[in-house]
């Protein structure tokens, strides 16, 4: 039987509450799907970084990785960093399937929320 895991993987930052809306996104997801395996992890300057939460997730028997970048556009790190990790991760875990999916930002429906929320500021 297939283990899955969501990632939502983002960027990072010293200042720890930048981490508070990402934290937020992955309750939402885990509340909509209790059942899934929904982990945060970054590129650099917080932790878990994606190998760190990759060994987690081998050691929990997860088979399956679908990784959502939360980032708005498909920039250097989304581009060639994200792929580069993860071709290093399927060499060290062969066991696991990942799968990058596109950023959050280069999502119709995302764009359209995103459109929606600054039409209503000027309310």
């Amino acid at each position: 039987m297939k283990k899955r895991a969501l990632v939502l993987f983002a960027h990072g930052a010293r200042d720890p509450r930048w981490a508070e809306p990402f934290q937020r996104l992955q309750a939402l997801v885990k509340a909509q799907s209790p059942e899934l395996l929904v982990e945060l992890a970054f590129l650099e300057l917080m932790t878990p970084r994606l190998p760190e939460l990759t060994a987690e997730l081998a050691q929990a028997g997860v088979t399956e990785v679908t990784v959502v970048p939360v980032f708005l556009g498909q920039g250097g790190h989304v581009r060639a960093d994200l792929p580069r990790i993860v071709d290093e991760l399927k060499l060290q875990y062969p066991a696991i399937s990942f799968n990058i999916v596109e950023a959050v930002g280069e999502n119709e429906q995302v764009l359209q929320a995103m459109a929606s929320y600054c039409l209503g500021t000027l309310n």
